[in-house]
């Protein structure tokens, strides 16, 4: 539940993410050490300070020290301890916040004015709670109780960072700007934020398995993201400097029409607690009065200020789902939790199927769902620990006086990586939806799978590619011998391309090389690995599913094409698919055009076998990366390490088969529809066909092709095929 009205920071209606996670410490001695950090936060503070309240938004910190405390009393103690007497029947009236199930309470724009019960009653208030909490918790808790001491403890932690926020808000009232503690870490200065790119697709936010989550966090759900970028730092006051000169307070053209109207009827000029001295800004911080930093992150701004700076920077705010996902999926974010709350562009609502709690600790929170935005991250003043990349926080869009600060996202223009995103999607969907279960090879080579193929091809175990290479080695000069001079090169799933160079080397007249692959990462690192090495040939990489069109670039119109599929891709297709794939390639190509296709032959079984399941376990991280893959790019919520790699032989079909086989009953998420799996359940990843020169002879016939040359190695054997279109 939230609490707007004693301005908690998010919700305290509260629900365990786990049955029973505690944490690393026993219920006793989190609660010793949540509350003695809230006296050491008070310690320093006069009687006066913790009496005065400097604006309805804001309580005293004698206010704070009371509810907290009353909150065990009402929620705990009372209705589990039999026979407990309350410290004092009013305090329920004194320090209620909004809980209208518990009773009347008392006005909160004048907590100010209870000057009694005085600072030294509250603290013996608190010392009579403390003695019987302990005495409860020693007795032993049960799941529910826990569950509730937790809350209560997490609602005491939001309290501290009020805490902070209300007594800094005090204090730069007073001409004399007395400090909340001398000692507090100035804000770390840093160089101004990079934006980083993040994939969108669907995604899932919420709460996952965190000890502890507010019932705002949840359910867990599915929402489609388009790609965006998001600063990596946090927006600085050198930056916010610049839109202040630049007349970002007098722009209207850059504000909502309320956020202006606010700007003018509060007559804002700079954020919270800044005044300028001479040529020098000075800002308000818990550490006191001090010049203002140009490399720290702007804090105190609204979030009409923070949208208005965000147009004025030629971006936009984060929607909250964008912000989760982006912390969960990228390591490279600075300043994600302890330096500022940041605002996203999401109003404060429930998330579907939310429902709210039907006692009196879940009152409030749908409630107050209406008329807040939302900020996700943590502060400075945040306990460490309490927040997590689910963390709601809201706040009425004209509140400044919270640690809050500006995060940028920008929108990417749609590229052809979208499409494939979506047809991945589309395709696994279907695979996982099938019976039996499978996936399309395609999908193995993203960045990291191509990486793992080619350290597949480094065992010692995995023949294909160096016999593959030692014979195009041997044979490269009688290829190259029908290649037409000035001929174009196109090589499909070309991946690292370092077998190509044989060709390269070989046949000199050609004027372009078209690498095809579906990974750009791997061709654009292919590509820059041999420019250096062919100054002279025209490299121009394709990102593209060959399998979906084979496209020669507009400039190379009218130049005779080569094609060349070594690596025995052909045997990853089923025959028809083969066949398809072939006369695709014909029909590109034309007559009498030459096609160069790798077959691996069939041969003993245990050979076949080890090639496919190495000692090191290689092929294996191959085959399970394509979970990964879908995890992080279609939101899905597999456990990887739940699936096992298996290689076998199907004798009947001339093939290795990959499985991933589920080593125990489980369920997996993607895009939000659920796939349940029985132990020793299998997802069917990927064929390796092997061919007898014979049979491979006859699939190329199938497609429109005849074998022109054809060299098969000495054992193991593997097969190199010279095609021409008949």
């Amino acid at each position: 539940m939230q609490a707007i009205l004693d301005t908690c920071t998010t919700g305290t209606a509260g629900v365990a993410a786990t049955a029973a996670s505690a944490g690393p410490r026993s219920p006793a001695a989190r609660y010793d050490a949540v509350r003695a950090r809230t006296d050491a936060l008070v310690a320093a503070l006069q009687p006066e300070d913790m009496q005065a309240q400097s604006m309805p938004d804001a309580s005293p910190a004698k206010w704070h020290l009371a509810h907290t405390t009353w909150f065990f009393e009402t929620f705990l103690l009372g209705p589990n301890v039999p026979g407990y007497e309350v410290f004092d029947a009013t305090y329920g009236y004194l320090f209620n916040s909004y809980y209208e199930a518990v009773g009347p309470r008392h006005p909160r724009p004048m907590r100010g004015l209870v000057t009694r019960p005085g600072v030294e009653q509250v603290r013996a208030y608190r010392a009579h709670v403390d003695a019987h909490m302990r005495r409860f918790i020693a007795a032993g808790l049960d799941a529910e109780r826990e569950a509730l001491l937790r809350l209560g403890l997490a609602h005491e932690e939001q309290h501290q960072e009020l805490l902070v926020m209300d007594v800094q808000h005090l204090f730069a009232q007073s001409p004399l700007k007395p400090a909340f503690d001398p000692a507090w870490p100035a804000t770390a200065a840093g160089p101004a934020g990079r934006f980083r790119r993040v994939a969108g697709g669907p995604v899932r936010i919420g709460a996952t398995d965190e000890p502890f989550a507010f019932d705002n966090e949840l359910p867990r759900h599915t929402v489609w993201l388009e790609p965006f970028e998001l600063a990596d730092r946090l927006v600085t006051n050198g930056q916010w400097l610049a839109f202040m000169a630049l007349g970002g307070y007098r722009r209207p053209e850059l504000w909502l029409s309320d956020g202006w109207a606010q700007c003018q009827a509060e007559a804002w000029d700079a954020p919270a607690y800044w005044q300028r001295e001479g040529d020098t800004w000075f800002h308000m911080t818990p550490g006191g009065w001090q010049a203002v930093d140009p490399d720290a992150a702007v804090v105190h701004v609204s979030y009409y200020e923070a949208e208005a700076y965000a147009r004025f920077a030629g971006a936009r705010l984060p929607t909250e789902a964008e912000w989760e996902h982006a912390v969960r999926s990228r390591h490279d974010l600075d300043q994600v939790d302890d330096t500022a709350w940041q605002w996203t562009a999401s109003a404060y609502a429930p998330y579907p199927g939310f429902r709210a709690a039907d006692d009196a600790v879940g009152e409030y929170n749908g409630k107050f769902m209406n008329g807040q935005m939302v900020l996700r991250g943590g502060a400075m003043a945040t306990p460490p620990g309490h927040s997590r990349p689910s963390y709601r926080n809201f706040y009425r869009p004209g509140q400044r006086w919270m640690f809050a600060g500006v995060r940028l996202a920008r929108d990417l223009a749609p590229v052809q990586e979208d499409e494939g995103r979506q047809a991945f999607l589309r395709d696994t969907l279907a695979g996982l939806s099938a019976s039996p279960k499978a996936f399309s090879p395609k999908y193995f080579y993203d960045g990291a799978g191509s990486a793992l193929f080619e350290a597949i091809c480094e065992t010692p175990e995995y023949y294909p590619t160096r016999t593959e290479t030692a014979l195009l080695a041997s044979i490269a000069p009688a290829l190259a011998a029908a290649i037409p001079p000035g001929a174009v090169l196109l090589e499909l799933g070309s991946g690292a391309s370092d077998k190509t160079r044989l060709l390269l080397d070989a046949a000199p007249s050609l004027s372009a090389y078209v690498p095809v692959d579906i990974s750009p990462d791997a061709l654009q690192g292919a590509a820059e690995r041999l420019r250096p090495a062919y100054p002279s040939l025209a490299i121009m990489p394709v990102v593209a599913d060959f399998t979906v069109g084979i496209e020669v670039p507009d400039a190379l119109a009218g130049k005779p094409v080569v094609a060349f599929f070594p690596g025995s891709t052909i045997g990853n297709f089923e025959p028809a698919e083969a066949v398809e794939l072939m006369r695709a390639v014909r029909r590109r190509l034309g007559p009498g055009a030459r096609f160069i296709v790798g077959a691996d032959q069939v041969k003993a079984v245990d050979v076949l076998l080890a090639a496919y399941d190495d000692a090191d376990g290689v092929t294996a991280a191959f085959n399970r990366n394509v979970l990964v893959r879908i995890n992080r790019e279609l939101g899905g919520d597999f456990d990887v390490g739940a699936f096992a790699h298996r290689a076998v032989w199907n004798a009947a079909r001339s093939r290795i088969e990959m499985h991933l086989e589920s080593t125990v009953a489980q369920t997996a998420t993607v895009a939000g529809q659920r796939f349940d799996f029985a132990a020793g359940e299998t997802i069917h990843t990927e064929n390796s066909h092997k061919f007898t020169p014979e049979s491979f002879a006859a699939l190329a016939a199938e497609a429109g092709w005849g074998v022109e040359q054809q060299w098969i190695s000495e054992g193991p054997a593997f097969g190199v095929f010279l095609l021409r279109a008949t």
